[in-house]
């Protein structure tokens, strides 16, 4: 037996083609379509726009709640009978809310996918949101928040958006709610959310071997009963830049690490800039590889990671780096941090980077898309973000095709020092003083 003492390089990139993309309008909605050929599972999901942008102020995690109450039976079936329905079918279903959307979404063999799409109709169109169940969905809920705020982490994360979003209403308060606002939330709350915002007919997407499909007849099962016209899109919040950095404390007396969110706005997802963007955060702070990483955890030992990427929705994005360091190092590693971002502002990325980058990104992006679900996920960001049914074939080819000039023009454009907020969770009486070297310190009210 022999041993390998160097690592196999890679090949040369393979082609990807993503499926074939078919639209149909009927019924009152709009059917769009992947072709898996031969694919026994397909995937569809209902998107509808009822997302927590849509929530009332003091009532955030309305759409939360909602979507978890969706499996409690319906107007036609208890909570029993609607699981037997699912299981019958070998139906899986699931419900989400993000930002730009609320997602009911179904999985299940071909053949009996069109009536697994009724089920999901179902259930999202007339629920039966028993006050019983309703107040025992949000009690769950609040219980949960409860514990996970008690960690590290969620204190800031609403720190710096509310620090960033400042300004723009909903966008201001995490995208869940938090424990207060969850516990405020009633059933009449929740009826009149989903009698707002659920009953119109929507986007159906769906994934499989279109061969074996009527998309007619999922289009029926989809948004029969439906009525309304999409609603008017709202523009994009802009990028405003502050005039100088800030730095927020949330104090946690006593801990031995301080978590850091560091962050700025950028632009929404349909940004021209987009591939450009997550090439440069990629070399940054977006691989284990990367420049911050590198530094804060394999030089000086800081933390056992630290990451850096941008998050973008429809309207808005920010870019953010998130870290738990000791907390006798914070200031040391707020400090480098903020050289590396200035770095990469400054002088861009190298080629050899950049390569690293452009190889990791495409080749997960061809890993990702293996499933049907990864699929009708795909073709939600296609409707949400207005994007050209090509276009997981060009972005694949835009990461390959990068330039070190066109990441670096990215990084310089979309970057900020100046403009950051830092958001650091720890023992106030210990890092305060140390965080006055960033600016002036205010007090988080989380």
């Amino acid at each position: 037996m022999s041993l390998i003492t160097t690592r196999p390089g890679p090949g040369p990139a393979r082609p990807y083609t993503f499926p074939a993309v078919r639209r149909l309008t009927a019924h009152g909605g709009t059917v769009i379509a992947a072709h898996l050929p031969g694919q026994i599972l397909a995937s569809s999901a209902l998107l509808l726009d009822a997302s927590a942008a849509r929530e009332t102020e003091g009532r955030e995690g309305t759409a939360t709640v909602l979507a978890k109450s969706l499996e409690e039976g319906t107007r036609k079936r208890d909570s029993a009978a609607y699981a037997l329905a699912l299981e019958g079918l070998g139906a899986e279903l699931s419900a989400s809310v993000d930002w730009d959307t609320f997602r009911v979404g179904v999985a299940a063999p071909v053949p009996v996918l069109t009536d697994a799409v009724r089920l999901a109709a179902e259930a999202a169109r007339t629920p039966l949101l028993a006050a019983e169940d309703v107040i025992r969905v949000r009690d769950d809920e609040v219980t949960a928040l409860r514990m996970d705020w008690a960690q590290p982490g969620p204190r800031a994360d609403a720190a710096l958006r509310s620090a960033l979003f400042g300004a723009e209403g909903r966008y201001r308060r995490p995208l869940h709610g938090d424990p207060t606002s969850v516990a405020a939330v009633t059933v009449e709350d929740v009826l009149a959310f989903h009698e707002s915002w659920m009953l119109r007919p929507g986007v159906l997407l769906v994934a499989g071997d279109l061969d074996a499909l009527d998309l007619d007849a999922l289009a029926e099962a989809a948004f029969a009963g439906t009525s309304g016209e999409p609603l008017e899109q709202a523009g994009p919040l802009g990028v405003p830049v502050p005039p100088a950095r800030r730095t927020v404390l949330v104090d946690r007396p006593g801990s031995v690490q301080s978590t850091l969110r560091l962050g700025h706005r950028a632009p929404e997802r349909a940004t021209p800039d987009y591939v450009a963007m997550t090439l440069a955060a990629t070399v940054l702070g977006g691989a284990f590889t990367s420049r911050l990483n590198h530094l804060i955890r394999e030089v000086k030992g800081y933390t056992y990671g630290i990451r850096g990427s941008y998050a973008m929705t429809r309207r808005a994005g920010r870019f953010e780096v998130a870290a738990g360091v000791q907390t006798a190092v914070t200031a040391p590693a707020i400090r480098d941090t903020l050289g590396e971002i200035s770095r990469t502002q400054l002088e861009g990325v190298t080629e050899e980077e950049l390569e690293v980058a452009r190889s990791w990104r495409a080749g997960q992006l061809s890993v990702e898309m293996q499933t049907p679900g990864a699929i009708a996920g795909a073709l939600a960001s296609l409707v949400v973000h207005g994007l050209p049914d090509d276009y997981y074939e060009t972005l694949r080819r835009e990461y390959l095709e990068a330039t070190v000039e066109q990441v670096s023009e990215a990084a310089a454009r979309h970057l900020t020092v100046d403009g950051l907020t830092l958001v650091v969770e720890g023992d106030g009486a210990v890092i305060s003083e140390g965080l006055a070297e960033f600016g002036d310190v205010v007090d988080a009210e989380v």
